[in-house]
């Protein structure tokens, strides 16, 4: 959530935010105008509660004095007069506030100085790059004839019983699934994050305070008017801290947690939509900061680099680009996508996204900390990362590891947790 103070202060620097992630500025000239008529009623109602209350005093004087009935009534009048002045001016104030919170709300995050300017994924700006790309000796095949060939990928299956984008595992497919949580999780921890089991189900407070409410209700999964699906682990490990004041020698706060994920993907289509790489529900392990605002740079290299060291131990390659301001998601200040080579489609697919989101989310899900119990508290930064999608793993090993003879060679630090060298 945006501060009001700050688009007060610089209004001019809002404008040239929403032009720069594609959005229409003029609505900042309206809120201004919104914003002043705010004030100026509060000031209103205000000095009238201040009449009110010296009138109230009035008339115990006016009886103490022996004041006649009339006068009595008059001043009671006079009071009645006042209350419902005040009354509407509350009204007018109260639907202000609440036009308000929703401009706040339904704002982007402002991008850093350092994030390429553009309109879209065109002015993303390579960072590094990892690996190189296997050459094979035959025409790679795509990961849903891989899976659907060894029989542990079952697209049909999923549609019968679920629909389109969804995935069925079966025997070593399953395993290899399970093998890549366990193994992300496991690096994860012993890069000390601690270890989070989330549930899958968050109320709507929930959602609004890492940003997917109320902007994009339309694309989340709905249990009921106030029960939702997690699109990521990011929300509900995020709101663990939701309304608290945080000690500062606790932080930076690092979690890993493993969920499934449920999104409609709504508007997608082409090549993605087919196999793993865009599902209407997946696995993930996710990595999620809460920090100083001092922190918050530094923690984003180093979850990017946490990453990216899963992507390196598995031997994919990859590489890592900053995002541009018309490509950054909705939360994000910045954010480093990591895409993952993908032989049979002859490019980078992203396997992952790190994004600083500063205070964004801190202010939306009033998440403070303090140095000393005689400081102001102020606003956390908050961080997440993908650390990684797991289906996307999963058809990168299938593809990256395919063999002429139709089966996968599994990677080496999958072996322990597969207990097989290949699947046949």
């Amino acid at each position: 959530m945006l501060d009001v103070r700050r688009i007060r202060q610089n209004p001019q620097e809002l404008k040239d935010m929403l032009l720069s992630r594609n959005k229409d500025a003029s609505v900042v000239d309206d809120f201004l105008q919104k914003d002043e008529q705010r004030r100026a009623l509060m000031a209103a109602a205000e000095e009238k509660k201040a009449l009110r209350n010296q009138t109230s005093k009035e008339i115990g004087m006016a009886k103490k004095n022996g004041a006649s009935e009339e006068q009595t009534a008059a001043i009671m009048e006079a009071m009645r007069t006042l209350g419902d002045e005040i009354a509407g001016l509350d009204a007018q104030i109260a639907a202000l506030d609440e036009a308000q919170t929703l401009f706040l709300m339904s704002q982007p995050n402002y991008p850093q100085a350092s994030v390429p300017f553009g309109k879209d994924e065109t002015a993303n700006v390579e960072q590094r790059r990892w690996g190189e790309p296997r050459h094979f000796a035959w025409e790679p095949k795509p990961h849903w004839e891989i899976g659907t060939d060894l029989k542990i990928l079952d697209f049909d299956g999923a549609a019968k019983i679920s629909g389109a984008r969804f995935t069925v595992y079966r025997g070593l497919g399953a395993r290899l699934e399970r093998a890549i949580i366990s193994f992300f999780l496991d690096t994860h921890i012993d890069a000390g994050y601690e270890e989070v089991l989330p549930p899958y189900m968050v109320t709507r407070a929930t959602m609004t305070g890492t940003g997917q409410l109320p902007k994009f209700e339309e694309d989340a999964y709905k249990v009921d008017a106030n029960t939702f699906l997690i699109p990521t682990a990011e929300v509900p490990v995020t709101n663990l801290y939701r309304e608290s004041i945080l000690d500062g020698d606790v932080l930076p706060i690092r979690h890993c947690a493993f969920s499934a994920c449920f999104r409609s993907e709504a508007g997608s289509a082409g090549r993605d939509t087919r196999g793993l790489i865009r599902q209407h529900q997946f696995n993930k392990v996710e990595m999620v900061k809460v920090t100083k605002p001092e922190q918050s740079d530094a923690e984003l290299e180093s979850m990017t680099a946490q990453a990216e060291k899963v992507l390196q131990l598995l031997g994919l390659p990859y590489r890592v680009v900053c995002l541009s301001t018309g490509d950054m998601g909705f939360s994000a200040a910045k954010t480093y996508d990591i895409e993952v080579w993908m032989p049979s489609y002859g490019r980078y697919v992203e396997i992952s996204s790190c994004s600083n989101c500063e205070d964004f989310q801190a202010r939306r899900a009033n998440i403070r900390y303090r140095e000393t119990a005689k400081d102001k508290p102020q606003f956390c930064h908050t961080l997440n990362g993908s650390g990684v999608a797991v289906g996307r793993t999963v058809a990168a090993v299938l593809e990256n590891y395919q063999n002429d003879d139709g089966s996968v060679t599994v990677p080496e630090v999958l072996r322990p947790f597969m207990r097989t060298e290949v699947i046949r």
